[in-house]
């Protein structure tokens, strides 16, 4: 049943959602749903040719409205401008998710400046500059809403080989829980996910080209031992920006199937050892104890 819908129908009815990065992968599966529920949608990204085919795409697949806007969340002028085309076509902006990203996997040293610098922008200050345009706007026009940051698990913990993000999206887990302080007095809510491996074909085979994917299999790093899917972080997304949730501020969520908790804990390795070898501790450690 994971994998099914979870709210009613119309639960976002009358509602319009702007999602950052909304052309592909997890920003796509959110949106569709979102769609389903009855919501407007705004999508947004770089590539104007994939965002309007997933625009169309979405609107065949559910009936909605869905406005594809071309925007570089680095720049603030063309998030204004995002804002100004959600309000000339739908009126109002109720939700914001911002989910645009961008990753290297590299040893840190391998990395250029540079290279530093452009996942810094894209990540946190793509995220500062979309929270301040539609945050300015809210908090001017007296309007509640809800701003929903994807970020990671290692937004908490940082993570060697993706540095870069872990930094980023650890500020942006900082923005979400400091907002949700200093905006909540304007019914601005201001919350997170922290999703674990959820395989989006174009990002996972941009990070792990080639046969890496198979060796380096997330499922085996999770508890549940499978992977997350689309429908599930869609559901928890649909939550947070409904009506149903308007007592949660400034929480994160993770959703990982246990995944950082499996990498957290000492001694949680020892999963590998088989029963016969368990049972030779044990015997081992009553012999000991004879002695």
């Amino acid at each position: 049943m994971y994998n099914q819908p979870m709210l009613r129908d119309d639960a976002l009815k009358g509602k319009t959602i702007i999602i950052t990065g909304g052309g592909t992968g997890l920003g796509k599966a959110m949106g569709t749903y979102f769609l389903k529920l009855g919501a407007n949608l705004v999508i947004t990204s770089r590539k104007a040719d994939v965002l309007q085919k997933t625009a169309e795409e979405m609107e065949k697949e559910t009936g909605g409205r869905v406005l594809a806007v071309s925007c570089d969340v680095r720049e603030y002028e063309q998030v204004e401008n995002v804002l100004a085309e959600t309000l000339k076509t739908f009126g109002r902006a109720d939700s914001l998710i911002n989910n645009a990203a961008g990753n290297f996997i590299s040893p840190t040293e391998r990395l250029s400046a540079n290279a530093f610098s452009t996942i810094i922008d894209i990540v946190l200050k793509g995220s500062v500059n979309c929270t301040l345009a539609f945050g300015k706007h809210w908090i001017k026009e007296k309007q509640p809403a809800s701003i929903l940051n994807i970020v990671t698990t290692y937004a908490f913990t940082g993570s060697a080989y993706v540095v870069p993000s872990a930094c980023a999206k650890g500020g942006v887990l900082a923005m979400t829980r400091s907002l949700a302080v200093e905006w909540g007095k304007y019914g601005i809510r201001t919350n997170a996910i922290a999703p674990g491996p959820f395989p989006t074909k174009g990002a996972w085979d941009r990070l792990l080209p080639g046969d890496l994917a198979e060796k380096f299999d997330f499922k085996n790093r999770v508890p549940l031992k499978r992977v997350g899917d689309h429908q599930e972080l869609a559901n928890l997304a649909a939550f947070l920006v409904s009506d149903f949730s308007a007592y949660i501020n400034g929480e994160v969520i993770t959703i990982d199937g246990g995944e950082w908790l499996q990498g957290a804990g000492q001694f949680n390795g020892l999963e590998a050892i088989p029963d016969d070898l368990w049972d030779s501790f044990a015997q081992m450690t009553r012999s000991a104890k004879g002695s």
